[in-house]
């Protein structure tokens, strides 16, 4: 139980004496996860509001195709970026392998179909609930697409903080695209495993508990908005 004590004291005075290099790393990785969930948010809302709002032959097909794509392996989706970024890659020219901006990249393929999929349901359930009431008023499809997207906003908010869980704790693909690069690619998950491959395991589970609060602060979050769009909801 020793370890537990000292892991937790580490962590308590890394916060305490902000520690530099701790800094660093949490502002990288909350850099990256942020710009990350940014753009899947830019792609993953309107082609979940695309899907949820429209009728085409293989509709059923494209969002079964997106519920699997939720569970993408990491280190699958790791490999996939990198075999595309590598020097022998098509897209090896670039030179971003090793940089934050592959480790974004990889986080976005991860992300997007999870925005995309939960806004698609939770669109989708709002069309059921306002479908007689709109066409009973000959609403007209902009009116009703912006109709679903102001009541579903603090559901969609709930979307994107859980999207923004699993950036900040991704770990497979970026330390496959970014390397684990001191001052350059070290976000807080390949710091963890560095430290427990070097057998620091007491400072391996110091940062393990600060990546705790930071996912449990941002689960706290999601659910106070999925209680306030309850309680605010219409309908």
């Amino acid at each position: 139980m020793d370890i537990y004590w000292e892991s937790v004291s580490t962590a308590f005075r890394l916060l305490a004496t902000a520690d530099r290099e701790l800094m660093e790393i949490i502002l990288l990785s909350v850099q990256v996860s942020l710009t990350a969930l940014g753009v899947s948010c830019l792609l993953g809302l309107p082609i979940g509001t695309f899907l949820a709002i429209q009728r085409f032959p293989g509709r059923g097909t494209a969002i079964s195709m997106l519920n699997s794509l939720m569970g993408l392996p990491p280190v699958v989706v790791g490999l996939l970026v990198y075999l595309h970024l590598s020097r022998s890659g098509p897209l090896g020219w670039l030179g971003l392998l090793y940089t934050p901006t592959a480790m974004i990249i990889a986080q976005i393929l991860l992300i997007t179909p999870i925005v995309a999929a939960l806004s698609c349901q939770i669109i989708e359930d709002l069309q059921e609930d306002y479908r007689d009431l709109f066409t009973s008023l000959v609403v007209s499809r902009s009116a009703a697409v912006k109709a679903y997207i102001i009541d579903a906003r603090y559901s969609l908010l709930t979307v994107v903080l859980a999207g923004f869980g699993r950036a900040i704790s991704e770990v497979g693909a970026v330390i496959i695209v970014g390397g684990n690069i001191d001052h350059v690619t070290r976000v807080m998950t390949t710091t963890i495993a560095l430290e427990t491959s070097k057998g620091e395991l007491a400072l391996a589970l110091a940062l393990g508990l600060i990546l705790l609060a930071m996912a449990m602060l941002v689960n706290f979050l999601a659910t106070w908005l999925k209680q306030s769009a309850k309680d605010k909801a219409y309908v």
